[in-house]
């Protein structure tokens, strides 16, 4: 069991020291990685900035997602998603709320300035855990089209059957733990609080 994502961030940042002189690039997902970011950003000598992608969520049940959203629109749809009735109208229409929060977030976090380009770094994506992988897969699929030199996947934990899903996206995945019984990201840290918007406006500001 990780501390709290602080410590959790150092880890993956020792585990991560072959970059260090690199100037990586690490790109959070918001909004609880983006404190893990800015650690690894100041261990690594990079930079840091927020990846924005937003899971799509089932119908009537908000926390279990059936896919996944990043900043161009482009979309992932789990395979799961198909046993569950789901109708394309209720997709599309999940996925242009979701976009709204992505353009919301987006003039929220960084409204003087653009994204940083990936092109030609390495560009190592973060999050606090993953469940299913939708958002780090939406991420990582929007972050190949910009054509990074070389793209990494590094989160503290995750379940096996996940990772596999998410290593043919990424040149390098790392990840901590993957333990056999795997319910919700949180159960892995001993404090995990939410992280809001004003704190990442904040890091993003400093940074």
């Amino acid at each position: 069991m990780f501390t709290d994502r602080n410590q959790a961030a150092r880890l993956l940042a020792k585990q991560l020291m072959v970059w260090r002189g690199h100037n990586p690039l690490i790109l959070a997902i918001p909004r609880g990685a983006v404190p893990m970011a800015k650690v690894m950003a100041e261990l690594l000598e990079g930079e840091f900035d927020v990846v924005l992608v937003r899971k799509l969520r089932a119908p009537h049940q908000p926390e279990l997602a059936i896919g996944a959203v990043d900043e161009n629109g482009w979309t992932f749809i789990a395979p799961h998603a198909a046993s569950m009735d789901i109708s394309v109208a209720y997709i599309e229409a999940e996925k242009r709320m979701q976009m709204k929060t992505i353009e919301k977030r987006r003039a929220q976090y960084t409204p003087v300035r653009p994204p940083i380009d990936p092109a030609g770094r390495i560009v190592i994506v973060v999050d606090d855990g993953l469940a299913t992988g939708s958002t780090m897969m939406a991420a990582l699929h929007g972050l190949r089209l910009r054509q990074p030199k070389r793209l990494i996947c590094a989160v503290p934990v995750a379940p096996a059957d996940t990772l596999d899903n998410i290593r043919p996206l990424a040149d390098e995945v790392l990840c901590l733990q993957t333990p056999e019984f795997f319910e919700a990201v949180g159960q892995h840290y001993q404090h995990f609080p939410q992280v809001e918007d004003d704190e990442v406006i904040e890091l993003l500001r400093k940074a």
